[in-house]
C-alpha cells in the first residue's frame, strides 16, 4: 500500500511522471521535472521502496536513475531515436528513509552517434545518497512497417 501526500508535499516544479511501466507501478505515484536538458525524477520515500530495515532499496534508486538519464538523454536526440542502456554503475553513499523527498538530477555528458553518457545523483531530502553513470547505445528510426 502506497502513502498518498499532499500536493505541497512535493517540491515545485514536479508534476505527475507520464512514463509509466510495470517495472515502476509498485513505485506510484512518480514525479517528473522536465528541465531543457534534463528530467528529473522524484517520489517521496513510502513503504514499497524500502527494504527490511525501513531504507529505500538500492533497485528503486538505480532504475529511476537509470530511467532519468535515459529521459534525459533522449531529449538531445533527433525523434525517433532513442536510448537503451548498456552500461548502469551506482554508487550507495547514505540512506533515504521513508517519508524523504528523493530526487534524481541527471546531467547529460555527451551524446554521440552511436552511444550517450549520463551521470546522475541521488538525494533524499537536499543530501546526497547514491550517484551513477551510464551508457545508452542510440536506436535510430524504425524502417516502415
Amino acid at each position: 500500500m502506497s502513502a498518498t501526500f499532499a500536493p505541497l508535499d512535493i517540491p515545485a516544479g514536479f508534476a505527475p511522471h507520464a512514463r509509466r511501466s510495470g517495472l515502476t507501478a509498485p513505485w506510484e505515484p512518480l514525479y517528473a521535472r522536465l528541465l531543457p536538458d534534463a528530467v528529473h525524477i522524484g517520489f517521496r520515500a513510502a513503504a514499497p521502496h524500502t527494504n527490511s530495515r525501513h531504507f529505500v532499496h538500492g533497485g528503486p534508486l538505480a532504475a529511476l536513475a537509470d530511467n532519468a538519464k535515459g529521459l534525459s538523454c533522449g531529449l538531445g536526440l533527433p525523434e525517433p531515436a532513442g536510448p537503451v542502456t548498456v552500461n548502469l554503475t551506482m554508487d550507495f553513499v547514505a540512506s533515504a528513509g521513508l517519508g524523504q523527498w528523493v530526487e534524481v538530477r541527471p546531467l547529460v555528458t555527451r551524446l554521440g552517434g552511436s552511444l550517450a553518457f549520463a551521470t546522475a545523483a541521488v538525494f533524499a531530502d537536499d543530501q546526497i545518497c547514491a550517484s551513477g553513470s551510464a551508457v545508452f547505445r542510440v536506436l535510430g528510426r524504425r524502417a516502415p512497417a
